[in-house]
């Protein structure tokens, strides 16, 4: 598998830990063809150690292509075996992580957004992993840490890591992570997104490519991005609450692929074969059937009948033993209207003005002294 073989990643699906799971991306994938699908984080060390039990961690379906690894780690024998190991998964691009700001990683782990201080051992660990696949690498970001957010110090960053390894993709959180005393959810909402930053980013690194992510959450949104100039656009958690109205459109108003016409019920019922073939797999009734239904609950955000079909789908969550029987008695709640609609019916919303100006509020242009960038 390669890159080449897909549309360019004008779109991808952020990594969430505990959301884009093998069950959300199969639903994904069913709803967009288009859209570049991102694992959840694996720890290199996870992967490493769990040698007689990588399927469980690095297995999909080939459906989900065109889908990007994402690894964090910050210990270059464990991230140069985890990528190794990988290579039979044959996924079309490895990412490193250093953009959480999640204690568990960025403090007992001293990995994800903390690697931004130490852009010397980014590049370290970017030119291992990239030693160790054939696809291509990239690295997910924030625009700064702490008091360390100033726009040359995200250049110094992104030049000492291009640099020093063969990362030309880099995906840009544009907020800042403070990583003492706010949540994981706080560090997505309180401190200020600076698209700005981003769009700088394009003018002083024309060698380079871009993806913006952060505060971007429909496909109108993402096209006014794309329309400024953003070489691709990541959306998160939109893409997971609102999985119809957002991935829905994907293929038509980001990718102008004619509409696929597909409805939910075809959907439920492709993903109805899925979760029968993966419910138990792993022993101790694991996943379960809470496990593989729960991305499905947002399916029909605003719809008529979303709220009854919750509420069935706690009691079934209960006694279902496959999802068949789950379908059978949940999706009674919701109308057939509903159900045998077409994709990307109506007209996305969002914000066309979300990039209005931005172009005039660059800061001045970086320039790297060279020396002092690569080896301080």
């Amino acid at each position: 598998m390669g890159a080449s073989r897909y549309l360019p990643p004008l779109f991808s699906v952020a990594p969430m830990m505990e959301w884009t799971d093998n069950h959300y991306r199969t639903l994904a994938r069913l709803i967009s063809k288009h859209a570049w699908l991102y694992t959840e984080m694996l720890a290199a060390e996870t992967i490493v150690y769990q040698q007689g039990n990588l399927d469980k961690f690095l297995g999909y379906s080939p459906e989900q292509h065109p889908i990007v690894l994402q690894i964090g780690g910050s210990k270059l024998e464990n991230l140069a075996k985890a990528t190794e190991l990988a290579n039979a998964y044959n996924y079309d691009e490895i990412n490193f992580n250093c953009g959480c700001p999640s204690p568990k990683v960025a403090g007992h782990g001293c990995f994800g957004v903390r690697l931004m201080l130490d852009p010397k051992f980014v590049g370290e660990a970017m030119s291992v992993i990239a030693a160790n696949t054939n696809v291509p690498v990239s690295v997910k970001c924030r625009i700064g840490v702490d008091d360390h957010d100033s726009f040359n110090e995200l250049c110094d960053f992104i030049y000492k890591v291009s640099s020093l390894s063969p990362t030309r993709h880099f995906i840009i959180h544009s907020r800042k992570a403070l990583l003492n005393g706010i949540s994981p959810a706080d560090n997505r909402r309180i401190p200020p997104l600076k698209y700005e930053f981003y769009y700088a980013l394009l003018r002083d690194f024309p060698d380079l490519t871009f993806t913006i992510n952060g505060g971007i959450n429909s496909v109108v949104e993402a096209n006014a991005a794309l329309r400024e100039g953003a070489h691709g656009v990541m959306v998160g958690r939109a893409a997971y609450h609102y999985p119809w109205q957002t991935l829905g459109h994907v293929d038509t108003a980001i990718y102008g692929a004619p509409s696929s016409g597909i409805t939910r019920r075809e959907i439920l019922q492709r993903y109805q074969e899925y979760g029968d073939s993966v419910l138990g797999k792993d022993g101790n009734n694991r996943p379960n059937i809470r496990e593989v239904a729960k991305p499905l609950l947002n399916l029909f955000y605003s719809e008529p009948g979303n709220g009854l079909w919750k509420r069935k789908a706690d009691s079934a969550f209960m006694h279902c033993k496959t999802m068949k029987s789950f379908f059978e008695e949940t999706l009674v709640a919701i109308p057939d209207s509903v159900l045998d609609a077409p994709i990307a019916g109506g007209v996305p919303s969002g914000r066309e003005d979300l990039f209005a100006n931005v172009h005039d509020l660059l800061p001045p242009q970086y320039h790297a002294r060279e020396e002092e960038a690569l080896y301080a």
